[in-house]
Order: C-alpha cells, then structure tokens, then sequence
C-alpha cells in the first residue's frame, strides 16, 4: 500500500474538509437522474445533522431489495449512507462502516445511540472500523460475510484499486452485490496530477479511467458491471481547472473531463446455470412496485416478460432479487445489447450527456430537478 498517499488523504478528509462545501467541486452534489426512494428519503430526514454536514460522496447508493441485509459501506466517511441504510435493512439486518479516517470514525460513532433511538431499535444494527480498503482482513472484515457492499465516491482516493475490488470480491456471499458511485475519467490521469495532492484528495488525480474499472472487474470474476446513472463533474477552483486542463489555458493542461458514476455488479456463482432467459418482475420490491429500472439497459415493469442474456438471468437468479422475479430459460440465439454494442452503454460520459439533453427538452420538472435525487444531505 501507497502510506503517502493514503496519509495525505487522512489529512485531508480529517482536517482540512469540515463540510460538503469546502470540496473544489460539486462531486458531493453532482445531480444524477435517479431520484432517491421514499424510504430512504423518510431515512435521511433521521440522519443526524453533524453526519449529513460532513458527507463527501458523488452519488446516491441506494440499492433496492435491502431488508434483512448485511451491508459493508466501503469508506464510510461520516456514516450518512451506513444510517440511511441501516433504516432500510431493518432490525434484522447489519450495516458496517469502513474508513481509515480516525476523525470519521469518531462521527460516525458519536450518533450510534441516536440512530438506534430515532430508529425505535432495541439494538444498534450499526458498528464502524477503522480500517484500509485494500486490506480488509487486517480490520477484521471475514471473507463470503456480506450480501450487498457500497462505497460512495472513495475507490478514487485509493492508490491500490485493484486491491479494493479484489477485496470486495473475497467479501461478498455468492449472488452478493457491489453497488457504488465513483468518479472517472475520460482518459487515463497522467502521473503529474497523481502526484498533487489537492488533486488527488479531490478525487481527480485517483479517478480510474472508466474503461479500466470493466477490465479490473471482469478479471477478478464479477459480473459484467450495470451503469446505473452518471453526471458531469463541475470544478470551481481555478487552479485544479487548470492543472487537469479542464480550462485551457497552456500547454501543460492535460484535457481530462470527469464525471461521477454509478455502477453495480455481482458476484456469481460458479455452478450457475449459463442460459438465456424469458424474466417477469413481479413488483413485490418495497419503493417499486410498478417498476424496477435496474440499470441503463434493464427496466422491468410488473407483470411484463422480458428477455434477458445468460448473465442477467443469473443475476436475478442468484441474488437477492431471485424472490422478485419469475425466470424461465430461452432458447433465443439473438445477441445481447450488451454483445452488440461493445460496452458503448457503461460509458458514463455518454450517459450523463444524454441525461442532461434529456432533461433540457422536457418541459416539465423530471427526476434531476429533484435535489434529494442527487444525494446531496
């Protein structure tokens, strides 16, 4: 592990950033075109106020179907996500909060008893570790443990982002999920900028390449991964605009745009069945009872039969969406969307550019012009 960078982050995030606002960009506020769920909208509203002040994440990681889950939030800053979450998964459910942040830590833990009171839980379904990301064994994190992990815009921040995913991938229950928000970009960062510490704290001198995290994550055994929403990231500090070559102005501006995104992927089985399928959402998932939009390619409606290939068949057969959904295998030879057009749709730049066109000729208030849609406290 890289211990330079990982201690400028610790100062960054513990002493320099005091709240969402003090960020050079609107990462902790990028406007992603899912609005939040109802549940986790009355959840938020319970969140301590000190908690939500110090949230830093890109994104909205809420993902369906969670009661009764055990969850590890991977970077769990001041805890906001872990509390929302720990409301969805319910009593019977355990949410785990990792950070290598000692000043986070102690948030996070500071409002234990507050959470488990305004919950009305007999127990605290809650516990945070200090911890790194890339060695999770280390903070006591036991491997096939968890059904779903999350991680809000922190993946970046890590030197080691193979180490992470690989990690995440020991973690995980067969059929478990690893739902995130990350930011990308364009290209891949040249080593100067990694080398600045502000860019790098910001998130922009770690971002992967966004076609760089499909090939980690296909070789460490996941599945492929799902593009669930994307946005554009805006910078207002004029010196990392120029460093990053967002604004031009020399010859030394590198010309990398960033976005934030969030994708989703799963960890199979290796004895599952490898066919294509006829599928039908039942409509049974608290928040989408009419419909499920699971990722950009894949929205199932109540009672509609979809055709899906092999690996989201597993998917749904596999994971904890398998009760949700009638699954019945298809001889259909025809290729996949995904097969035809070569991972064009993973692309966060191209969604979130469509997204905006999208919202600009509606003439009405859509999911955007939600504020809480945006993950922002």
């Amino acid at each position: 592990m890289d211990s330079a960078v990982h201690d400028n982050v610790k100062k960054y995030y513990g002493k320099r950033l005091q709240k969402s606002e003090d960020l050079q960009s609107n990462a902790s506020c990028s406007r992603g075109c899912r609005p939040m769920p109802a549940s986790a909208r009355e959840a938020l509203k319970l969140v301590h106020p000190d908690v939500c002040a110090r949230y830093f994440g890109c994104g909205l990681v809420v993902p369906e179907s969670l009661e009764g889950c055990k969850v590890l939030d991977l970077g769990s800053g001041s805890g906001r996500d872990c509390y929302i979450l720990s409301k969805l998964v319910g009593q019977t459910g355990h949410v785990t909060g990792v950070d290598m942040t000692s000043e986070m830590i102690l948030t996070s833990r500071k409002y234990l008893q507050y959470h488990q009171e305004k919950f009305g839980y007999e127990k605290a379904n809650t516990d945070f570790v200090q911890g790194y990301l890339e060695s999770l064994g280390e903070a006591g994190i036991q491997s096939d443990c968890c059904d779903v992990l999350i991680s809000n815009c922190v993946i970046c921040l890590c030197p080691d982002k193979r180490a992470v995913l690989q990690e995440a991938h020991r973690i995980l229950k067969d059929g478990g999920e690893f739902y995130f928000s990350d930011m990308y970009a364009s290209k891949a960062v040249p080593e100067s900028l990694k080398q600045d510490p502000v860019v790098w704290g910001e998130g922009m001198g770690g971002a992967l390449y966004w076609k760089d995290l499909i090939s980690v994550v296909k070789e460490l055994g996941f599945s492929t991964p799902y593009l669930v929403t994307a946005s554009k990231i805006l910078v207002h500090n004029s010196e990392i605009l120029k460093k990053t070559g967002m604004f031009m102005s020399d010859s030394t501006a590198w010309d990398i745009a960033y976005a934030s995104g969030t994708y989703r992927f799963f960890k199979l089985p290796k004895s599952r069945t490898n066919k294509k399928a006829v599928v039908t959402y039942r409509g049974t998932i608290p928040d989408y009872a009419e419909q499920l939009d699971f990722d950009t390619l894949h929205v199932f409606k109540k009672g509609e039969a979809v055709s899906v290939d092999a690996e989201m068949a597993a998917v749904l057969q596999c994971s904890r969406f398998a009760p949700h959904f009638t699954v019945q295998s298809s001889d259909n030879t025809r290729a996949s969307e995904g097969e035809t057009q070569q991972y064009c749709h993973l692309n966060p730049f191209l969604l979130a550019d469509r997204l905006v066109t999208s919202v600009q000729k509606s003439s009405k208030p859509g999911p955007c012009d939600n504020k809480e849609g945006a993950g922002a406290p």
